[in-house]
Formats: structure tokens, C-alpha cells, sequence
């Protein structure tokens, strides 16, 4: 497993925040940004995840930079939910864990065609889940971009 923090200075790298506790004591909780090096390059003023009070707040993840990036709605699908596996596996968190998912497609009409993969990747964990149809994404090629949020500790 490969995570980094962004390169430069710690202090700039994580947001200071404070957090009440309910004895009335202050504590100081880091906001992590996090790059993953087995993820496509980013592509943006952005990090693919946030660490916070125990939650992983995942990017939107597209094929931009896969061999999926031309193809299919159901193949850029594929190639999204296998960076996603990574990333959950990198967090040494199970599917179980994910909390929900924003997806944004540019034709909703083919919903069906993601369905099953969808099904077949929750493996029985169904997540919170929004689905948004958008009129375009970064580049014209790219038909889907799903975002994530991950418990990172057990209740």
C-alpha cells in the first residue's frame, strides 16, 4: 500500500479544527488530504480523499487516465468501482464500510447498464446512495463519476 500526503509543508497539508467535547475540553482533529499513488495522476487543484473525525470523503472518481476513458458507460463503471476497491482496501476497510455514494452520469437513461455492476460490487452492503444526470464531466469522453464516503472506525 502506497498513501501519501501532498507534497510541501505539513502544517499546510491539514486543516486545523477545533472539536467540543462534551466534558468541555477543546481538541485539535486534523483534516488529512490524501493522494494515492495506484490512482490515475489527479488532474485538478484537488486530492483524492480527506481523512476527518473518522470518515474518508472520497473525490469523484472517473476512467480519465484508464483504458477505459473511450469506451462504454459499463466499462468506465468497471474501472471506477476497481480504483475504488483499491482505495478501500488501502484504508483496510471492507465494503461494508461505505456509507454513500454520489454518481453522476451524463444518460441516466442507461442506468441499466451499471445496475448489476453496482449490485454485484456492494457484495450485499447497500450504501446511501444519490444518482445525479449532468450534462457533461471534465472531458466529453467521460459518461460517469462516482464519489465516495468511507467509516473509517467501528461504531
Amino acid at each position: 500500500m502506497s498513501i501519501h500526503s501532498v507534497a510541501g509543508d505539513t502544517e499546510t497539508n491539514k486543516a486545523k479544527f477545533l472539536c467540543n467535547i462534551s466534558s468541555g475540553y477543546a481538541c485539535e482533529t486534523m483534516a488529512e488530504r490524501i493522494t494515492y499513488d495506484f490512482l490515475p495522476k489527479i488532474a485538478g487543484p484537488y486530492v483524492h480523499a480527506v481523512k476527518y473525525n473518522g470518515v474518508l470523503y472520497i473525490s469523484g472518481i472517473t476512467a480519465l487516465g484508464t483504458p477505459a476513458q473511450d469506451k462504454d458507460m459499463g466499462s468506465q463503471c468497471n474501472e471506477i468501482l476497481r480504483q475504488l476497491n483499491q482505495i478501500i482496501t488501502a484504508e483496510n476497510r471492507s465494503k461494508k464500510d461505505l456509507i454513500k455514494l454520489t454518481i453522476f452520469v451524463k444518460e441516466i437513461e442507461k442506468l441499466t447498464t451499471i445496475r448489476e455492476q453496482l449490485f454485484t460490487f456492494y457484495e450485499g452492503n447497500l450504501p446511501a446512495c444519490s444518482l445525479v444526470e449532468i450534462s457533461n464531466l471534465i472531458l466529453p469522453e467521460l459518461r460517469i463519476e462516482i464519489e465516495a464516503t468511507l467509516a473509517l472506525q467501528d461504531d
